[in-house]
């Protein structure tokens, strides 16, 4: 099966002119300009679906590519950006492009040279297609860090969103709340916090990875393409940022409707225990009247059953304006 790629397993790839247009290419075009090693002017972006089994022979048959990224095909989920001799290797967290909730994610792993960045992914991933689209749209791309820059920007922008859909939930569910009506949403606020403390785990590392690679950065890296991955590597540590701080809001929020919860049970409690404490005398003193036993009071007087009645609601009376006064 071809799993959205072709027979060698590519999902896409483009070779870019000087001017930076990205060109679409067959396998084996990719493999004819791979021979030609004088070409220095031109670089390619090769992206694999390791889903399709091709992709792993193509990959060991044509190109020269370290080790460790052999390795790390599909198999690693830590956060990696590094130096392999004179090319960088990464292993970066995306979300999933098809998936139930948000915080599914999926790594990719990549290697960049001075003349393509390779890209090999099992599922389809949200970032990762931002960057194609663009490149199909016809944005110009000077070099394959430039590439990789983008890429962790459309890491960030999709993060940004998912913050944000949360962030519109959570005012909601505060508002409800101002108006005690907040209880419902408990689930709600797990599920947000579940999803946001996910994506933290799997992207925070990112940007610190990049910033350790870019103080000793690969000489063929140019001071602009440093300059987009420092960048690049802000704004997702900004997005990462803006999660945490609605980590905190969502935990706040959940303590108060807790809170709101628990006021609501002892209330319930109190009504509850103060009905079963002035029952207690229509149930004790009635019991006691009737005994069939000596000495009973009243059990003469012709007006007997009224004073226990009235001795009952005397008791329950005073007991319900003290249980009143004193609240829960």
């Amino acid at each position: 099966m071809m799993y959205g790629s072709d027979r060698a397993g590519l999902v896409c790839a483009y070779i870019f002119a000087p001017g930076g247009l990205g060109t679409p290419i067959t396998a084996d075009e990719a493999v004819a300009w791979l021979s030609d090693r004088a070409d220095h002017s031109r670089f390619v972006w090769l992206h694999f679906n390791l889903a399709n089994a091709a992709s792993q022979r193509w990959l060991a048959q044509h190109l020269d590519l370290p080790r460790d990224f052999h390795d790390l095909l599909g198999l690693s989920t830590s956060t990696r950006v590094e130096a392999a001799g004179d090319a960088l290797l990464a292993v970066l967290n995306d979300v999933t492009f098809f998936a139930l909730e948000a915080s599914t994610a999926s790594t990719v792993t990549m290697y960049v040279d001075r003349r393509m960045l390779v890209s090999a992914r099992t599922t389809p991933l949200k970032a990762l297609d931002r960057l194609r689209a663009a490149v199909k749209a016809g944005e110009p791309f000077r070099s394959p860090c430039e590439l990789l820059a983008h890429l962790l920007r459309d890491q960030a922008e999709v993060l940004v969103h998912i913050v944000r859909d949360a962030t519109r939930q959570v005012d909601v569910i505060e508002d409800d709340l101002m108006l005690h009506r907040a209880a419902s949403h408990r689930p709600k606020l797990g599920a947000l916090r579940r999803v946001l403390v996910r994506l933290q785990r799997l992207l925070a590392p990112e940007p610190a990875a990049l910033f350790r690679l870019l103080n000793r950065p690969p000489a063929w890296v140019s001071s602009d393409d440093t300059a987009e991955l420092r960048q690049s590597a802000e704004e997702l540590s900004a997005a990462v940022a803006d999660s945490v701080a609605l980590v905190e809001r969502v935990r706040l929020l959940q303590e108060e409707v807790t809170a709101h919860v628990n006021e609501q049970t002892n209330r319930t409690l109190f009504v509850l225990t103060a009905v079963t404490v002035l029952t207690l005398p229509m149930v004790i003193i009635p019991g006691l009247f009737g005994m069939n036993v000596g000495g009973v009071p009243f059990s003469g007087h012709p007006g007997g059953f009224w004073a226990v009645v009235g001795i009952v609601v005397a008791i329950v009376l005073t007991g319900t304006i003290l249980a009143v006064r004193r609240g829960p």
